[in-house]
Order: structure tokens, then sequence, then C-alpha cells
């Protein structure tokens, strides 16, 4: 049900599909089937040996995280969380940490997220000119309600010519420095509003080396489980590569979709929250070694340990910050071990490092990772119950002079964080 009123459109979409995981009641696999291989893919002048990519996750993947994944894994994309546009522009002090990046990272992937193409192209510019990144990622995909009231996100594609623009320029401003350029999008506003097939042959029209998509639509949020075929359809219709991005648990899920999809990579989100050796998995399965990591809570504490040691590097010595940015990893690390909740409320009480340390010593290092959350779903599973959408924005698939007036206006929050 689509509802307007003065301010905004809201569609209403508590259970728009009934996905669910399509291997469920599948048999087992045929072990002697083919194995599956990805091969290296170029975007540009980079070449991504294994084209596997740790997708930008706000408050997560910042490069302390980064680092660690990239230490797991195989030499592939580890993208820096979203930077807004216009708070790179106004030279907000916490979107300049953001672009930061670790002498360690072999490709600097840094995602921008705008809706105004001039302020998107200023931070373009900024990227380009101060050698900030190697790759650049526009954000169509985020299906949050404070980005997609904007027209931002998810909402965006659904304005052709916005979308059109908005890579013009950026793909312009990069190319002249050789930086390739690609675009995350979802599947649509909701079924009656799909926008992935066009979406993908203006990316590909317009430069942009590759695109991925999350194969949900922003009314499914992260609910259900996401339609594969969608990423299929995509790999048919399109020339660019195409990265297939949604419910990647485990290292025989990127197999899968590889198998069922054709993608030419995998994206992967919350999947590694709180288990950044999933990328060590990804690397083994796509080598074709059985190998998998299956970590004692003492080794498990050890990564805590050292994820808290960078983010103080991170926040320039500052512990404070570092060990409130930790609290969320750190109830993704201990999911599911049977550590009680009196133990994860005082690491949420933590303040500096000494006291990380402290908690990490009265754990029991010989635990083992729990079965009955490996290779599970993480973080929200939720429906959205709303989307979120300008005044009038489905009307048509162009802007009309007034939503730019309105949606370009200044607005403090898109320069904050």
């Amino acid at each position: 049900m689509t509802k307007t009123n003065d301010d905004e459109t809201v569609i209403s979409a508590r259970h728009e599909t009934d996905n669910l995981d399509p291997r469920t009641d599948a048999p087992a696999p045929d072990a002697s089937a083919e194995p599956v291989t990805i091969a290296p893919v170029r975007l540009g002048p980079i070449t991504v040996p294994t084209p596997v990519v740790l997708s930008p996750m706000a408050g997560v993947t910042n490069w302390p995280f980064r680092v660690i994944c990239e230490e797991y894994g195989p030499d592939g994309l580890y993208v820096a969380e979203m930077i807004t546009a216009r708070a790179l522009v106004a030279r907000n002090p916490k979107a300049l940490r953001l672009c930061r990046f670790a002498p360690s990272e072999k490709i600097r992937s840094l995602q921008l997220y705008g809706v105004n193409p001039a302020i998107v192209e200023q931070a373009a510019h900024i990227v380009v000119d101060e050698h900030m990144a190697d790759h650049v990622d526009l954000n169509f995909g985020c299906p949050v309600p404070k980005v997609t009231r904007r027209g931002g996100g998810s909402a965006l594609p659904w304005k052709t010519d916005l979308f059109r623009e908005i890579i013009q320029r950026v793909v312009r401003v990069c190319g002249e420095a050789d930086i390739p350029v690609t675009a995350k999008i979802r599947v649509g506003i909701d079924h009656d509003h799909e926008t992935f097939m066009e979406a993908g042959h203006i990316a590909q029209e317009e430069g942009c080396a590759a695109v991925t998509l999350h194969a949900r639509t922003t009314a499914e949020y992260y609910g259900g489980h996401s339609d594969w075929s969608r990423i299929g359809e995509l790999v048919e219709a399109l020339d660019i590569p195409v990265f297939g991005n949604g419910d990647i648990w485990g290292a025989d899920d990127a197999l899968e979709m590889v198998r069922e999809t054709g993608c030419a990579g995998v994206a992967i989100g919350r999947g590694c929250q709180g288990r950044p050796w999933l990328f060590a998995d990804i690397k083994n399965a796509f080598a074709g070694d059985p190998a998998r990591v299956n970590p004692t809570l003492g080794d498990v504490c050890r990564v805590i340990e050292r994820h808290a040691e960078l983010l103080v590097e991170f926040y320039d010595g500052d512990e404070r910050m570092a060990v409130h940015d930790l609290r969320k990893h750190v109830a993704w690390y201990l999911k599911g071990f049977p550590v009680g909740g009196s133990t994860r409320k005082v690491f949420m009480e933590c303040e500096n490092l000494e006291d990380v340390r402290r908690e990490i010593g009265k754990l029991d290092p010989s635990m083992t990772f729990p079965e009955r959350v490996k290779d599970k779903p993480r973080g929200r599973v939720r429906f959205a119950k709303k989307v979120h959408l300008p005044y009038g924005w489905l009307d048509s698939r162009e802007t009309t002079h007034e939503q730019r007036e309105t949606l370009f206006g200044d607005d403090p929050m898109d320069a904050s964080y």
C-alpha cells in the first residue's frame, strides 16, 4: 500500500517476500560435480585476483576491520564504509577519518553516497586530487529510511535521470585519473517498482567497470532470503562483471551463488560480522581446499584484542572512542558462545584497553566455536515495515525541477555523522 502526505511517500510492505534459503530442502551437492572457480576480474587498470568483496557497512568497515578481514582473506576488494559526499566536501572530520587506509591495504576502495550530482562530483574531485583511493564505488543500495526519504541509496535508481547524471559525472572525474568506478544497487524499491535491470544497463553505458547487486528490494530490507535468480538475470544482460550480494553466511554459500548465477564475484556483508575468518574459508573454497577456520574462544579473543588495538590507532590514541566502537563487534564475536549475559554486559561497559584485556582474561580460551551459529545468518534479519521516499517520488521516472530544488537544498544532516 502506498500513501502520500505533504512530506513524503510511504510504501507499507511488511512481508513482500516469502523467500527462504533455496538450499533448505535441496539435496546435498553432488560431490562429483565440477568444482566452482572464479577468474580474476579487471576493473580498469586494477586486477582483482580473487573477486571477493568486503561490502561497505556503516559503522563497521573502517580500516581496522578491513585489515583484519584482508589478513584472513584473498586478494580481493575490501571497501571502506560509505562516505557522504556532502560531508566530504564540507571536510567533516569523521568523513575524513573514514577515508583513511592502512599502509597494508593492497587496493584502496572507497564508497561515495550522495543525491546531488554536483556535490558527488565535487567529492569525486577531492578523492582524485588528494589521491585518496584506487577505486570508487557508488552507493545506490542503502535501504535505511533516513537515506531513502532523501531520495538516496536504493531509492535513487527509480529516477533514471538522476542516477545517470551521478554516474556520468563521477566516471568523468575518476576516468581522468584512471580510477575505476563501480555501482552497488538493489532489485528495486519493491516488486512493483523494480530498477535493477535498467540501472545495470545505465551503469554499463556510462562507464562503470562493474555492478554489485544485493538481491533484495528496499521493502524487503534484510528479511527472508535474497533472490539469487535476479543476480543471474543481470549477469545474462550485462557485459561488465556483476558481483552478487546477499545471504553469504559461509564458504559454501559463496560457491553456490557463483554456481547458480554465474556472477563474476561475491560481496560479503553481514556474514563476516564477528567472523572475519569467513574470508579465509571463502579463499580456501575457491581454491578447492576443504580447510575451514574453526576458532576457539581463545582465538577469537586474540582477534578482539587486535581489533581493539587497531581501533585505538584509528582514533589517534583515544582508547575510549576505540572501545566504544569495539562494543558492537564484541557482541558479534561472542555470538553463540555460552559466556552469559553478565559477561556481555561487562564488555559493553569497558572504557579502555585495560578493561577489555581484563574481561578477555576471564574467558575460557578452550571453548570451541559453536556449531549452532556457524554459517548461520548474522545481524539484522527483519523486514522493513515501511519504505520512506520523497513526496511524489513514484509519480514518474525523472525528477522535476521542484523535486531537485527540494532534494538539493542545504541539509545539515547530510554533512554530518
